[in-house]
């Protein structure tokens, strides 16, 4: 594994075996917290209906226990969405986290037409339903400590909302996908095969797109999906990255230098040896987001 720490290590990887984690993020991690009965840790499933009325989102409220208020972390999974990180959400729940997750529009059965313009609209409403002072109130949010995440697309998803909200504590990424970037390979023919030979079995999740129709979408909304710019636009806030070598780490690598170089002090993040998933990396990936969180103001 291959981690990485402020900008003056950037350069100069070191590499060991293990990740490295606190008692108290590995313990949140891999160990349940008492059962506060008065207060119980508990689900809450609902629909986010899009405010152009063109769809919903089928969304989960992973609610802490304990009284609140509670910071909440909002947590996007990727293209089509086969890896959920569940684990991660019950992870930060168990910190002390209220986690909502959800499907965007158009995939795994949430109304409406699948689209990259779409998800990232409904990152922004999801964004906005956890800073509504009714919502807040209702569930026990504290909406001045509100931190985003994302997985592969959801890492374009996160930033995208994150660079919107002056107000997010916080943005971590995971082996985060250049929407932009491979959509503009799609140009050629051979990128185009390639896109269509790469993402064939993503498709049967998700409705009202095509495979064509997508790489369209990436290709002419190049500057749109451009995810460097996004996380730039995010500015020097609390900022994780951590990519994954067997898939888009040298990306997600470039991404985390990318940030430190424009002044990002507070950035910080590893290029891990994983597959995109991080299959095999899972207890150390919710360590390391335990252990992040825990350091968000």
């Amino acid at each position: 594994m291959i981690r990485m720490k402020r900008a003056g290590l950037l350069l100069a990887l070191c590499l060991s075996a293990l990740p490295i984690a606190p008692a108290l993020a590995q313990n949140a991690a891999i160990t349940d917290p008492p059962r506060d009965a008065a207060h119980p840790a508990r689900p809450v499933a609902f629909v986010l209906p899009s405010p152009d009325g063109k769809g919903a989102m089928n969304a989960l409220l992973w609610l802490a226990g304990g009284a609140g208020p509670h910071p909440a972390l909002l947590l996007f999974h990727g293209f089509p969405g086969n890896e959920q990180n569940l684990d991660l959400a019950q992870a930060a729940r168990r910190a002390g986290w209220h986690v909502l997750t959800l499907h965007y529009r158009g995939s795994w059965g949430s109304p409406g037409d699948f689209s990259f313009s779409h998800a990232a609209q409904d990152a922004h409403t999801a964004l906005a339903w956890l800073r509504d002072p009714a919502n807040a109130a209702k569930f026990g949010i504290d909406p001045r400590r509100i931190a985003v995440a994302g997985h592969s697309m959801g890492g374009f998803m996160a930033s995208d909302a994150a660079a919107d909200d002056p107000k997010v504590a916080g943005l971590f990424l995971i082996d985060a996908w250049h929407i932009g970037k491979y959509g503009a390979e799609t140009a050629t023919a051979a990128g185009l095969a390639q896109w269509r030979k790469y993402h064939a079995d993503d498709m049967p999740p998700l409705a009202g797109a095509t495979l064509d129709g997508l790489a369209k979408e990436a290709r002419e909304g190049a500057a749109r999906f451009d995810l460097t710019a996004r996380v730039l636009a995010y500015g020097p806030r609390p900022l994780a990255i951590y990519g994954a070598a067997a898939d888009r780490g040298a990306d997600n690598l470039a991404l985390l230098n990318a940030a430190v170089q424009a002044g990002n002090a507070r950035a910080s993040g590893g290029l891990w040896e994983t597959d995109h998933s991080f299959s095999d990396h899972r207890v150390a990936l919710a360590s390391a987001l335990v252990e992040w969180l825990g350091t968000l103001p």
